[in-house]
């Protein structure tokens, strides 16, 4: 691209073919990916949608458009996530902002609100969001239920503070506190739902060390060797502090279903069923008190 820079402005047409082919040149980007993220950076570059780059594929890009679209690719290229490097990811229909201290959210976790949602009756009061991160999940359900009360936790600050700015960007209504898990509220059943995407990959997992995981926080990704330290303190910590007929929802890796399932019924819970997501993987388990 650099060659063209002191003589013509490159098309549309002409910035996506380079913007592919340098993206394909990165094993962890697969053709499809290539040729999304490729027309993704370039909208933003140009601030327009994707129909019109499609329609306008022979108009030219200005010399500082051209430069800011090979500054964007070459961080793509170099691994950094595309929600790293714009600096948001939508989520429910949500722009939200993230950060490297933030997980970025992923679409499988819109099941998790879907199955919230379909649990909270007009008498719920109450729910928590825990390790909440960008606050994708506290803000969608918040957004969803203006008169609900909506709290979220995250240990760590930093992330707490993207997830506030979230908020405030949505106009919605939640509290959001610095502590790990629920340690910060007494034993009392309190919440009308409990629901948290927490860690919960191998701390030994090859999978780490993939595309975008290997730029996410490790904190909010990996717990202990078999994932599932993080699920069972929370499904310990719940349990007394949900409402009677209270729900919990979690999140959990396609191969964690059986064990979770499992963890909820010691603990006392019933109802207890596990959901799939869009590729079909069981994703999110659930249980009742």
């Amino acid at each position: 691209m650099s060659a063209h820079q002191h003589t013509d402005e490159l098309s549309i047409n002409q910035a996506l073919a380079w913007g592919y082919a340098q993206l394909i040149a990165n094993k962890h980007i697969s053709s499809d990916e290539a040729r999304f993220e490729a027309q993704h950076l370039l909208c933003e570059v140009l601030k327009v949608n994707r129909a019109h780059i499609l329609t306008w594929p022979e108009n030219r890009l200005t010399q500082p458009a051209q430069s800011h679209y090979e500054s964007l690719i070459k961080e793509r290229k170099a691994g950094k996530p595309v929600a790293y490097i714009l600096g948001y990811r939508e989520f429910w229909g949500l722009k939200l902002g993230v950060t490297a201290e933030t997980l970025i959210p992923r679409p499988d976790t819109e099941i998790l609100v879907t199955e919230a949602l379909k649990r909270i009756t007009p008498k719920s009061k109450q729910l928590i969001d825990l390790g909440t991160g960008s606050g994708a999940i506290a803000i969608a359900l918040a957004k969803e239920n203006p008169k609900l009360i909506v709290i979220a936790t995250d240990v760590h600050y930093p992330t707490l503070t993207v997830a506030k700015n979230n908020a405030n960007l949505h106009q919605v209504k939640v509290s959001f506190i610095q502590c790990h898990w629920l340690e910060a509220f007494e034993t009392l059943p309190k919440f009308d739902m409990i629901v948290s995407n927490p860690p919960y990959i191998e701390t030994e997992d090859q999978y780490l060390q993939q595309g975008d995981l290997r730029y996410e926080p490790i904190r909010a990704l990996a717990s202990g060797d078999d994932g599932l330290d993080a699920i069972k303190q929370i499904i310990q910590e719940s349990y007394p502090k949900l409402q009677s007929k209270g729900w919990l929802l979690l999140e959990h890796g396609y191969n964690q279903a059986e064990a979770v399932r499992s963890l909820l019924a010691q603990e006392g819970f019933c109802h207890i069923e596990t959901i799939k997501d869009f590729a079909q993987h069981d994703r999110v388990s659930l249980g009742q008190k």
